[in-house]
């Protein structure tokens, strides 16, 4: 079994837990009051911000022209991903906001583990803003009913084709440097993964909530 394969499953309960989330069932069904989608895209830019440099960050790190390159490419994506969402629902233009304490505490962990694990546990911490979103988005197109849905395009763009290459690309470099790595440090790749997937879950969770700092 593939290190992503063992992550995966070791993160199961934590994907069911997001599946059960009412922001992706009120997403799925249409239904999700406008503001509160509003309120996650204007986080989801400032978290993109952020992960954009993380993943340039990477790539600096990386000791393989190819891996560097992909996690260059992956770091510009994420820019044009954010702009061509926000320009659909948004105008192009957010209000101005801070990160809520679940954004900050997602970007805070990537960034600590950039400047202080080892390349691989860095790429782990990264890897389920590819795949939780590729499986949130292919589970929201099987079971979605038929029939118009405003949040259409944002599901599409996790759902399809042009994503899940990225996915793949992305997990591929992750198994290889499992591959190489100590058992040790592959227990380290799991738990920054597990990590990185409860995160998630705070994340649209905290958008459910319209999440703020106490006053």
């Amino acid at each position: 079994m593939k290190w992503n394969e063992q992550a995966w499953k070791a993160s199961e309960d934590v994907y069911a837990a997001i599946l059960k989330l009412p922001f992706l069932h009120e997403l799925m069904n249409g239904t999700l009051p406008k503001e509160k989608f509003f309120f996650y895209l204007q986080q989801d830019a400032l978290y993109l911000a952020e992960y954009g440099k993380i993943l340039a960050g990477i790539a600096a790190r990386l000791d393989r022209k190819e891996w560097r390159e992909a996690f260059l490419h992956f770091s510009s994506d994420t820019v044009a991903v954010e702009q061509a969402l926000h320009q659909l629902y948004l105008n192009g233009t957010t209000n101005r906001t801070e990160p809520t304490p679940s954004c900050q505490l997602y970007t805070g962990f990537m960034y600590r583990q950039l400047t202080g694990a080892s390349i691989e546990e860095v790429v782990a911490s990264v890897l389920p803003c590819f795949l939780v979103y590729k499986k949130v988005g292919d589970y929201i197109q099987a079971n979605q009913t038929a029939g118009d849905n405003p949040y259409q395009s944002w599901i599409d763009t996790y759902g399809g084709e042009d994503f899940a290459l990225a996915v793949e690309q992305a997990l591929s470099i992750g198994d290889e440097l499992a591959v190489r790595s100590t058992e040790e440090r592959r227990e380290g790749m799991t738990r920054a993964f597990i990590k990185g997937c409860q995160l998630e879950w705070m994340f649209w969770d905290s958008a459910w909530r319209k999440e703020a700092w106490p006053v």
